[in-house]
C-alpha cells in the first residue's frame, strides 16, 4: 500500500534519508558554467506555477520573475497550471506574454490548470472536453498535455485538470472542482514515451495537482491518490513537477521518484510565506532543487535553500565529479 507521503518545504527535505547534502544555492547559480562546459549538468528547468492572473496574481513579483529568466539560462520553463483564475481571455492573454517573454530564453512547457478549465459550461455542452479548454486552447494550443524533448531530459505532461469529472467527484462539495484525478491512459501515454527514450535522457513528468500531501494545507491535490501515487511511481518517470498546493516542497515517491512542487507568485500562499518558484537541476547522479522566495523588502527574488537527491541506480563517473571552486 501507498504511504501517505507528505511534501517537505525547505531545508527539512535535505534531511531524508536519501537525500544528498545540499551545495548552497548562490553558489550553484556562480559556477554554472563549470558544469556546462564539463557536461555534468544533464539539464536545468525553471518551475512555476498558480499564476492565477485576473485577480491574486503579483505582477510585480511576475515582472520580477520575467526579468531574471535570462540571467538564470534555464534549459526549458515549466509553468505547471493555474495561469488563469476565472479561465478568462484577458487571464490568458497576460499568460502568453509572460509565456513569449519566457521563450526568448528557452522551450517552454504549458500544462492547464483546474483554474484553466471552464467547468461550468458542462451542463450546457454534456458530452465532448474540448469547450472546457476552449479558451486555453487559443492561446496555448490544444495538446493539454504537451511532451518536450531536450538533448538531456524528455518532459511529459499529463493532464489531471478535468473541472466536474466521475474520476474526481468527491463528497466535499467544494472540492468538485478543484480536485485531480489521473486516468490510466494518460499515465500509460507518459509511460510509452519514457520506455522509447534515450537511456541518457531524464525523465520528467508534469502535472499539475500535487502528488504529495501538502505540508500545511494537508490536502492531497488528486483524488484516488494512492492509486495515482502507484501509475506514478510506476510509469518510469525519474522527476516529477506539480504544483496547485501554493507552497513549494521537494520529496521522495515511493523513495526514488524526486517530486518537484512549485510554489505560487499570487498573493495567496499558505500560511503567509513568501511566493516562490523552483530551479531544478538534473544531474547524472542527483537532482538538486533550489527554492527561489520573493524578498519583500528588497522587492525580488533571492535563491535560497537547496533539496538534493541521488538518482537511484546512477553513480558518477570520475570525470562527473565537479571540483569546487
Amino acid at each position: 500500500m501507498a504511504r501517505d507521503r507528505q511534501q517537505r518545504g525547505g531545508r527539512e527535505a535535505v534531511r531524508h534519508r536519501s537525500a544528498l547534502p545540499g551545495r548552497g544555492a548562490g553558489q550553484r547559480r556562480r559556477d554554472a558554467h563549470l558544469y556546462r562546459t564539463g557536461r555534468v549538468v544533464t539539464v536545468q528547468l525553471l518551475h512555476v506555477s498558480d499564476l492565477h492572473f485576473g485577480g491574486l496574481a503579483d505582477l510585480e513579483q511576475i515582472e520580477a520573475l520575467e526579468q531574471m529568466i535570462p540571467d538564470l539560462r534555464p534549459d526549458a520553463v515549466v509553468i505547471s497550471g493555474d495561469l488563469s483564475q476565472r479561465a478568462r481571455h484577458g487571464e490568458f492573454q497576460r499568460a502568453r506574454a509572460l509565456v513569449q517573454t519566457a521563450a526568448r530564453t528557452a522551450p517552454v512547457h504549458v500544462m492547464p490548470g483546474n483554474h484553466d478549465v471552464r467547468w461550468w459550461t458542462r451542463p450546457l455542452i454534456p458530452f465532448g472536453r474540448a469547450p472546457l479548454y476552449a479558451k486555453y486552447s487559443r492561446y496555448f494550443g490544444r495538446d493539454l498535455a504537451p511532451t518536450l524533448t531536450l538533448s538531456g531530459a524528455l518532459l511529459v505532461g499529463v493532464l489531471t485538470s478535468y473541472g466536474v469529472a466521475w474520476g474526481s467527484l468527491t463528497l466535499r462539495l467544494r472540492d468538485l472542482t478543484v480536485k485531480g484525478h489521473l486516468p490510466k491512459r494518460e499515465i500509460e501515454r507518459a509511460r510509452a514515451a519514457f520506455a522509447a527514450a534515450p537511456p541518457e535522457q531524464a525523465r520528467v513528468l508534469v502535472v499539475h495537482h500535487n502528488v504529495l500531501r501538502g505540508e500545511l494545507s494537508r490536502r492531497m491535490g488528486l483524488a484516488r491518490w494512492r492509486q495515482a501515487q502507484r501509475r506514478i511511481a510506476a510509469s518510469g518517470a525519474e522527476v516529477v513537477l506539480c504544483g496547485h498546493d501554493h507552497q513549494e516542497g521537494a520529496d521522495l515517491l515511493e523513495g526514488r521518484v524526486v517530486v518537484s512542487t512549485a510554489g505560487t507568485l499570487c498573493r495567496r500562499t499558505r500560511g503567509g510565506r513568501p511566493s516562490s518558484f523552483n530551479f531544478v537541476t538534473i544531474e547524472p547522479s542527483a537532482v538538486h532543487i533550489t527554492f527561489f522566495r520573493w524578498d519583500g523588502e528588497h522587492r525580488r527574488f533571492n535563491a535560497s535553500d537547496t533539496a538534493a537527491f541521488a538518482r537511484p541506480g546512477r553513480q558518477p563517473s570520475p570525470q562527473q565529479v565537479p571540483v569546487a571552486s
